[in-house]
């Protein structure tokens, strides 16, 4: 369901959508294009991992998002009142299509069983590796990595920045932590970005940025062209992700030296 790698420096890095799996018993459930993943966030474990010479800590989802939505709350309420969005269990690729073969869709029950199987582990892990590093350390910071394709009609307009980063409208980490990212954003010209846009965190920057209680947790949205081919096979680029991993690194270095201001203290 997940891969753990355990450090004990003030920094987590959670990547929900990087898996490909399906069981074999909920395969033949879907339509036989679903069965390549498509909407998976594509080699972003080979390019975060670097953050284990930070000794950080990496949580790794191995299991396709197309199974269930590790980023979607466990209630299935709506990220984005008034878009498009996928489910708990979607039920559409990102282009709008349908997922399942006809009358294949999971039901409640089958829902529930997924949330049990898959869900729980998973977010059970994750809480309790940043309740492990907040009794080490009086700030956490929980990076969510996520990536996507740069123009997804169904979902949004046009083409979406490069780099988006998502702290919930300023909610989900201090502001000194927010200024000294988009600093670092602002300083690498090459590649566009915005601040809380059209993504501005799912459920795991939502639920589990808690600044004053010490968690501040940020998400990354990167567009898949910065750093790979859009269509399939979805190769990775060598040249692009080491010039944008730079970026990344650059990124994780300021949110795991970071130390909030007597301004967010007050903040809070």
């Amino acid at each position: 369901m997940f891969y753990l790698f355990r450090g004990n420096r003030p920094l987590l890095v959670s990547l929900p959508h990087v898996g490909t799996h399906i069981p074999e018993d909920l395969r033949p459930h879907y339509v036989q294009r679903a069965l390549a993943s498509e909407d998976t966030d594509w080699h972003l474990d080979q390019l975060y991992d670097f953050a284990r010479e930070f000794d950080a800590t990496i949580l790794v989802a191995t299991h396709s998002r197309y199974v269930i939505d590790l980023n979607r709350p466990p209630d299935d309420q709506p990220m984005y009142p008034g878009a498009s969005n996928t489910e708990l269990c979607s039920t559409k690729f990102f282009t709008g299509d349908s997922l399942y073969r006809p009358g294949h869709e999971p039901d409640a029950m089958e829902v529930g069983r997924r949330r049990a199987r898959f869900w729980w582990p998973y977010h059970l892990t994750l809480n309790h590796e940043l309740q492990r590093l907040r009794a080490k350390h009086r700030h956490v910071v929980h990076w969510d990595g996520h990536s996507i394709r740069s123009e997804i009609p169904w979902l949004f307009k046009g083409k979406l920045p490069d780099l988006n980063l998502g702290t919930a409208d300023g909610t989900s980490c201090a502001p000194s932590l927010r200024d000294a990212l988009v600093k670092t954003l602002v300083a690498h010209s090459r590649y566009t970005h915005v601040v809380d846009g059209r993504f501005k965190g799912g459920y795991t920057t939502r639920h589990y940025g808690r600044p004053r209680e010490g968690v501040h947790t940020v998400q990354m949205e990167m567009c898949q062209s910065t750093y790979m081919d859009e269509v399939p096979p979805f190769t990775l680029d060598a040249t692009r992700a080491r010039r944008v991993g730079r970026v990344l690194r650059e990124l994780l270095w300021v949110a795991e030296g970071w130390l909030p201001s007597p301004a967010d203290e007050v903040s809070q």
